[in-house]
């Protein structure tokens, strides 16, 4: 996660994302660098804009919540008609007991 965080500050401050200025920001940070994981986050983000991908990102975990909310409405909706159909039962099974 802290590649992905130096290569997000470097892009906040307008610099370059490139294996050395990430390696700085990480040593800066007192993390040890890893170069392959440098090298493929710096070959990752290679002509991705990256303002594009957090204002999708954004979007879509704003969505999430929503999405999740949904299904919880729907499972209230259904209760109260089954609980319906258990008061047709029970009234009918007294009515039963009136001629029985």
């Amino acid at each position: 996660m802290e590649y992905i965080y130096s290569a997000m500050l470097l892009h906040a401050t307008g610099q370059k994302i490139s294996e050395d200025a990430v390696k700085k920001v990480l040593d800066a940070a007192g993390a040890k660098a890893d170069d392959s994981r440098v090298k493929a986050l710096v070959a990752a983000l290679d002509g991705v804009d990256i303002e594009e991908a957090i204002s999708k990102t954004a979007i879509m975990s704003a969505a999430a919540p929503v999405a999740a909310a949904a299904p919880a409405e729907e499972k209230k909706e259904k209760k109260p008609k089954e609980d319906a159909g258990k008061k047709e039962e029970e009234a009918a099974a007294g009515l039963g007991a009136l001629f029985g």
